[in-house]
């Protein structure tokens, strides 16, 4: 009986499959290089950056590369590639924590409402489908409006806008899964609910979420960098790459450099989780395995 309650053993990618996707597939070592060269970027900011990020030198302010500062200095004299280190580590911290918040959050309601169903599934899927009705974009600007702009106002606001995808992408399988052995017999045996939708349903929906989070972090990254440009991001001087790209989009003409270089921060970062995440879907889906 014991064994017919364990989860089937072809949930999730076995090791093998996804180093043989990252054999397979180039572009996802590319994307794990960028990835991890962003990361450690941010992290050894305080060992990398050649200069305090908002050290002010109005002497050599809008300065063009040099020896002395290799991206420039921006209209404050600060140097460029020192906030864009620092600029990486809220980039990523309120990416990393808003997807994390919209996969326990999202994740945990898509299961609910698919194995419980009725009434219960109608209501949250119908609060999912009015997230879902309003751009991305939109709705975090609605939500930090709302709550002020701060840090932690902006992976909620964030969080708030990738949850229904998440949920969406839980309920799915869940719908099947519910209908299993396994979870029929965990039934019958009286288990609570609970402990059937988080030891039995969920590791089954593992593989799917974290594709999707790779996916969606890259989306909480540009959203981060969108909002930060009209000012509703980390409030100033704190470092952001959104901050930085309105900062030079306000001397676009004198120096293109300081909106040029935060851009392609973002691009290179979006550019890399799209390609781990490929790669992470190839390793997961049977049927792009077997191609």
């Amino acid at each position: 009986m014991t064994a017919q309650l364990e989860a089937p053993s072809s949930a999730g990618p076995r090791p093998s499959a996804l180093a043989q996707a990252f054999r397979s597939n180039q572009t996802t070592w590319i994307g794990a290089i960028l990835l991890a060269a962003v990361v450690l970027a941010a992290v050894l900011a305080p060992l990398l950056a050649p200069h305090d990020p908002l050290q002010q030198d109005i002497l050599v302010r809008l300065e063009a590369p040099s020896a002395e500062h290799l991206l420039g200095t921006d209209a404050y004299g600060r140097d460029v590639l020192s906030r864009l280190m620092y600029g990486a580590r809220i980039s990523l911290l309120v990416g990393f924590a808003s997807v994390i918040a919209a996969v326990t959050l999202g994740g945990a309601l898509g299961i609910i409402a698919g194995y419980m169903g009725g009434v219960i599934d109608q209501l949250i899927m119908g609060v999912m489908d009015v997230l879902l009705s309003f751009p991305t974009l939109l709705l975090g600007l609605m939500v930090v409006a709302v709550l002020g702009a701060s840090l932690e106002n902006l992976i909620v606001a964030i969080a708030v806008t990738e949850m229904a995808p998440f949920a969406r992408i839980a309920r799915a399988p869940t719908l099947v899964l519910r209908e299993q052995g396994f979870v029929e017999a965990g039934r019958a045996l009286g288990f609570h609910p609970v402990r059937i939708m988080a030891v039995h349903i969920l590791p089954n929906l593992v593989a799917e979420l974290a594709v999707m989070a790779s996916l969606w972090l890259a989306t909480a990254i540009r959203t981060e960098a969108s909002l930060s440009f009209i000012g509703l991001g980390v409030k100033p001087p704190t470092a952001t790459w959104g901050g930085m790209i309105r900062e030079g989009f306000e001397n676009i003409l004198d120096a293109p450099w300081l909106a040029l270089f935060p851009s392609l921060a973002v691009l290179i970062t979006v550019l890399a989780l799209n390609l781990l995440g490929d790669g992470l879907r190839d390793a997961i889906d049977p049927k792009l395995r077997r191609e």
